[in-house]
């Protein structure tokens, strides 16, 4: 069951990699403005369709893994979301990621291989009592709105970083009422999906995530928003199972290769996003010259 739900996860690591890829491709071509009628603007450009089919297929692939395995397991493994975006734009942006980023792609595969090795999540609840419930949509909620907030004050690179921010902790919070409404459909068929208010807020966070991302596209490069969004997610989403949810890892010795394992993600990610800026990843790829 845990091998399926990692398989499902890598897979929605994968589709959600190439929405964001082609929903930024997209969000580039907006010199401006926000909210809905930004994507009232991309919705008319098919490079930015071919994205949302991305994040659909990204979605559910997601709610199969979760459906497999606890969150705390299935939402770090979209960490892998920035090796597969880079690994996909190099041939649309006909450029080469340099030595040292492949290197840092390793980093990141081996970091969350050995993290999730030691930590050995587990946990196969996807009920909690609405008081745990109150608690974490009332951190969630508030930190999404402080980050917007912040991002209005922002250069654009504070605000692709802040709307990156806010897009993660949407993510973490829309992974849980996902797991808790599959989970009902799973116990109790489909009217018990139907009315469980975790399905419509599921919805409504996604939607929500979607146009925070948007705004952190629109906002900076990729390298500035990925970041925060990738580490993010799998962060609030570890702490969000362990709270909510009462999945468990181990502690003790087992904390030593953990943290080893979350360095080498940090430095990948890092090392990654500076070769993104690098490559200056929408910038169109030079002529050769006539010599050469």
């Amino acid at each position: 069951m845990l091998l399926l739900a990692v398989v499902f996860a890598v897979l929605g690591a994968a589709s959600n990699a190439t929405g964001t890829v082609f929903q930024r491709k997209a969000a580039a071509t907006v010199p401006q403005g926000g909210g809905l009628r930004l994507i009232l603007t991309l919705a008319r450009r098919p490079v930015w369709l071919v994205g949302i089919a991305g994040v659909v297929g990204a979605a559910l692939f997601q709610a199969l893994a979760l459906s497999f395995g606890p969150l705390s397991l299935v939402q770090p493994v979209f960490v892998l979301e920035l090796p597969f975006a880079l690994v996909i734009a190099m041939p649309l942006l006909h450029r080469r990621l340099p030595a040292s980023g492949w290197w840092a792609v390793a980093g990141v595969v081996a970091g969350l291989a050995l993290l999730l090795g030691a930590a050995a999540p587990t946990g196969a609840s996807s009920d909690a009592p609405m008081t745990r419930w109150a608690v974490v949509l009332t951190a969630c909620l508030g930190a999404i709105g402080v980050a917007v907030l912040v991002a209005r004050r922002r250069s654009p690179l504070g605000r692709a970083v802040c709307f990156g921010t806010a897009a993660a902790v949407a993510n973490a919070l829309t992974a849980a009422l996902l797991k808790s409404s599959a989970g009902a459909f799973a116990d109790h068929g489909i009217a018990a999906f139907l009315t469980s208010w975790q399905t419509y807020g599921f919805a409504a966070t996604g939607v929500a995530a979607v146009l925070l991302l948007e705004n952190a596209l629109q906002a900076g490069s990729l390298a500035a928003s990925q970041p925060a969004l990738t580490i993010g997610d799998a962060l609030v989403s570890l702490l969000i199972g362990v709270f909510l949810f009462r999945e468990t890892i181990r502690t003790g010795w087992y904390l030593l290769p953990e943290a080893v394992g979350a360095g080498l993600i940090v430095v990948g990610v890092l090392v990654l996003s500076r070769a993104v800026r690098q490559i200056r990843e929408l910038g169109p790829d030079p002529a050769p010259s006539a010599s050469g």
